[in-house]
């Protein structure tokens, strides 16, 4: 058996914290619902279709530490955690998180979440952090009131989460395809890859964040 350095489990551990579900265990509560899904009456807005883009091209949740090139540092594309579905569709509309989260941290360290014992930004791993994209989100008044209403929840939205069951945090985009409900599905990735479920009201909405058109 392969047994990592200390330093390098230590560093996983640090990131599974931020946005994880264990991949040995099935997902119930994030499934594609027995209600037909609504197929959207119009082309779908471009940070969605950008989401929808990576089924089947990130098909790992892999939680690991890695050294990104920078600006526009990203992990190989057949894998991620849920920030990285969220971090590729933004950067598809021009805005680069690794880039724009790094300036601010490093202008404004004090007002990020200060989890992780650090004393000074890392661009390799801060923006893949679901706590510090929620921070970026507010600071550039994204930040939506949360609802348990379907009808306030636009296509292209995001939604963070606190997991029912472990406490952990999860983020995703809200989808144009609703089920016969109302229900908007929700493009993530928890464990299986980049998917889009009946994800919204399953878990505690801690944050609901509008980028601008």
């Amino acid at each position: 058996m392969k047994y990592w350095p200390a330093a390098l489990l230590l560093m996983a551990i640090v990131l599974l914290g931020a946005c994880r579900q264990n991949p040995d265990h099935t997902d119930n509560s994030a499934r594609t619902s027995p209600q037909p899904a609504l197929a959207p009456a119009a082309p779908s807005p471009p940070l969605v279709a950008a989401a929808r883009a990576q089924i089947g091209v990130t098909v790992l949740y892999d939680p690991a530490y890695f050294s990104l090139p920078y600006p526009q540092g990203d992990v190989p594309a057949d894998r991620g955690v849920c920030t990285d579905v969220v971090i590729r569709a933004l950067r598809e509309q021009g805005i680069d998180l690794q880039a724009r989260i790094h300036d601010d941290m490093r202008a404004h360290f004090r007002e990020y979440p200060a989890l992780w014992g650090l004393s000074r930004p890392d661009p390799n791993i801060d923006h893949r952090r679901v706590p510090n994209q929620m921070r970026w989100f507010q600071r550039q008044g994204w930040e939506h009131p949360g609802s348990d209403q379907a009808v306030d929840y636009n296509p292209g939205d995001i939604v963070a989460w606190k997991l029912n069951g472990n406490g952990l945090l999860h983020v995703g985009i809200v989808s144009d395809r609703r089920l016969s409900d109302g229900t908007p599905l929700i493009l993530h990735n928890i464990a299986r890859g980049t998917q889009e479920e009946d994800l919204l009201f399953r878990h505690t909405i801690i944050g609901h964040y509008r980028p601008p058109a």
